[in-house]
């Protein structure tokens, strides 16, 4: 009986030694992938005006900190040539989404998409039946466009329906699937399209009772659909992709999804799915397959952002971190000038635009009023 009772205890010490111990990818692991893939994007082409090999791979180096100047303004002169070009600010003619990502990738190496020779790229999207020609990824880019910089909407009377901030945060909350998500045809959440829709509506979700609501509704059904390795799947596809938008998503809501226990299934993390599709140099599309460009380009900003979000910096799409904090008259830097300004504002004797709204929070409560004022001061001391 004895030696009918070890031989069992033995077979059990057996199984469970077989099966392996899952560890969740380290910060370091991320880390090196960053670094490594940001390496080999050096040494790619001069960017173009394209979904790959263009925008996405600026953005993805200009946000984190390695895009040298010589990329940055070789990709510009590629933007002007291509702009000359199609004779105009309209990019295409029924994607929007094209005039968004420029202006993201021109936003981010710090140069002005409302004048690119005169051209102002940000005018078609004050058209809202351009804008969400393509249903609700349209909307989606365009305010994530033009919240990249608190841009002024261009206002154009010609239209039918102006754009504004308010008309395409509702249309995107009135596209919401009934399960949570978003897609393009409105049906079953996509994690892809729902990564997207969570970023452009990030920034308004503590403020916004109806966003908050919509985030996190879909917050909740990303987390429940993630596989218990971590994935997520776009049309029954794990991809690297809907990985990696998910990671910006959850880092633009402050959410760390290598250590939230929402986000992480038996020990595995989205990181740890987007890792399984890693190839040297970057991401395959497919597991077990070669290099993908797009893969990559995608997979390496969703890298940048995660890391973003851990350096306590602005998210990967909120670039107004590129001005001097407090220069609300855009003079190069913050002066004694900028402190009266704001004190004007706050007395309401003069208007300030979104940009400069931010730009004199100083203290990023949110709001402006004498503690700006203060914390300014103290910083001109300093």
């Amino acid at each position: 009986m004895l030696k009918r009772i070890a031989a069992l205890l033995l077979s059990v010490v057996f199984i469970v030694a077989a099966v392996p111990c899952v560890q969740a990818i380290t910060y370091t692991e991320i880390e090196q992938k960053e670094a490594s893939t940001a390496q080999h994007l050096l040494t790619c082409p001069v960017p173009k005006v394209s979904s790959i090999g263009g925008e996405w791979l600026v953005i993805g180096l200009a946000r984190s900190g390695k895009l040298p100047q010589q990329t940055s303004d070789g990709y510009y002169a590629n933007v002007q040539s291509y702009i000359k070009s199609v004779g105009g600010a309209k990019l295409h003619r029924s994607k929007s989404t094209e005039n968004a990502r420029v202006i993201l990738a021109l936003t981010a190496i710090g140069k002005d998409p409302q004048n690119v020779n005169g051209i102002n790229l940000l005018q078609p999207l004050a058209d809202f039946d351009f804008v969400k020609k393509q249903g609700v990824n349209g909307p989606i880019w365009t305010l994530l466009a033009l919240d990249s910089f608190q841009y002024e909407i261009p206002v154009d009377s010609n239209v039918k329906r102006q754009t504004t901030r308010e008309g395409l945060i509702e249309y995107i909350l009135d596209n919401q699937c009934a399960d949570g998500g978003w897609d393009l045809n409105g049906e079953t959440a996509d994690p892809d399209i729902t990564g997207m829709a969570i970023q452009a509506l990030a920034p308004y979700a503590k403020q916004n009772d109806n966003v908050k609501t919509a985030v996190q509704k879909a917050l909740d059904l990303m987390s429940s659909i993630q596989s218990d390795d971590g994935d997520f799947s776009t049309m029954g596809e794990v991809t690297p992709e809907s990985c990696a938008q998910m990671i910006c998503a959850l880092s633009a809501m402050q959410i760390d999804c290598n250590t939230d226990s929402r986000f992480i299934k038996k020990e595995n993390t989205v990181f740890d799915s987007l890792m399984r599709f890693s190839v040297e140099n970057g991401f395959a599309h497919v597991k077990g397959m070669e290099y993908n460009q797009m893969s990559t380009e995608q997979g390496y900003y969703a890298l940048a952002a995660y890391s973003r979000m851990k350096n306590n910096k602005a998210s990967l799409f909120d670039m107004t971190d590129l001005i001097s904090k407090g220069d609300v008259n855009q003079s190069g830097a913050a002066t004694i000038s900028d402190a009266t300004l704001i004190q004007k504002y706050i007395a309401k004797a003069v208007a300030f635009s979104l940009l400069q709204q931010k730009t004199a929070d100083i203290n990023k409560d949110g709001k402006v009023d004498i503690n700006d004022v203060t914390a300014l001061q103290k910083q001109l001391a300093a």
